[in-house]
């Protein structure tokens, strides 16, 4: 059986150091969606999939949390750069415009985790959110919080 598709829920912004909370899953998992030709969801192919998930979410806060503590110390002893040539500004600049990066990049991982164990919840999971054909559990095991089939993948890389 093949869950049917909803449409996606705005959810208020998480903090990075929350601790995640218990889930309830009211979906069984050989409702969660499959392609044609591919075996259901076991209990224990879902439960390996949201333990991934979780503890990518504690990896994810973490890394969160260790890119802003160095960023405070960056900005802490960037002062005002008097004494510094042209070359240590430009490199403080690098360093500290790197640690946002990977903060922001943790911060969106970490938004496409939870989402994907929303909809893992929901009974959506492994369903495209713009065909709403199943994605495939292969796709779906090798990257779990793969939210497009392949085919819808690959048109949005083509734009």
């Amino acid at each position: 059986m093949v869950a049917k598709k909803t449409p996606g829920t705005a959810t208020a912004a998480k903090s990075p150091s929350a601790v995640p909370k218990a889930r309830i899953v009211a979906v069984k998992p050989g409702d969660l969606a499959v392609r044609a030709g591919e075996d259901p969801w076991t209990l224990e192919e879902v439960a390996g999939a949201r333990a991934e998930l979780q503890a990518d979410a504690i990896r994810l806060r973490a890394e969160i949390d260790a890119c802003e503590q160095a960023l405070v110390g960056l900005m802490r002893d960037s002062g005002d750069g008097a004494g510094d040539d042209q070359a240590d500004t430009g490199a403080k600049n690098i360093t500290r415009e790197h640690e946002m990066a990977l903060a922001a990049n943790a911060r969106e991982m970490l938004e496409q985790t939870e989402r994907a164990l929303e909809r893992l919840d929901a009974g959506t999971y492994g369903l495209c959110e713009n065909c709403g054909n199943p994605i495939g559990k292969a796709r779906m095991q090798a990257f779990p919080r793969a939210t497009l089939c392949v085919e819808c993948k690959q048109k949005q890389e083509r734009r």
